[in-house]
């Protein structure tokens, strides 16, 4: 796990995405826990893509139970925007119903996680949804190569982190 742990850029700013301050005051204060420092909110689904639109987030939480944007509605828009798409999502919410898990995976949640929850449980939610964004990152790459012999990278040259960054946008350090 350790390689996992160094692979998140805990300098990346993150959009906490609840309607209820007090939720927003707890994640924010376990996130700065686990070593984040740049934590943003928004209290209601439309300000959060407003909030999205003129900033790049590499992490998104968001409560499901929201008016009149729910979490749900906010991960379809988020999965829509061909700019936003790629950005880990994580889902947070107060039950564990089957068909809310269904349907959030459905529209492409990055993970899941149900309250109460402590910070503990909130890093291994992170690394987990990490851990697979940095696989599917890899095999990614390695998909464009094989299919573009023609490529640089294929020729044997190694990408520059720029080129990295431009192909896979998060915010990732060189472990990844």
């Amino acid at each position: 796990m350790a390689d996992i742990e160094m692979a998140i850029d805990r300098l990346m700013p993150v959009l906490v995405v609840d309607d209820h301050g007090t939720m927003i005051k707890i994640v924010r204060s376990q996130l700065r826990q686990l070593g984040f420092i740049d934590v943003d909110e928004a209290n209601s689904g439309a300000e959060a893509l407003t909030k999205m639109s003129v900033r790049h987030y590499g992490l998104i939480f968001s409560d499901w139970h929201m008016e009149p944007i729910t979490g749900l509605d906010l991960l379809r828009a988020v999965r829509g925007d061909a700019s936003l798409k790629r950005t880990p999502f994580i889902m947070v919410t107060g039950e564990s119903r089957s068909e809310n898990v269904i349907a959030a995976k459905k529209a492409g949640v990055s993970g899941y996680i149900v309250k109460p929850f402590n910070a503990e449980m909130l890093k291994a939610k992170i690394e987990a949804v990490f851990a697979t964004r940095t696989t599917e990152l890899a095999e990614r790459k390695a998909t464009s190569v094989s299919q573009c012999p023609e490529s640089s990278e294929a020729a044997g040259a190694t990408p520059t982190s720029d080129s990295f960054q431009l192909k896979f946008p998060g915010r990732f350090t060189s472990s990844s």
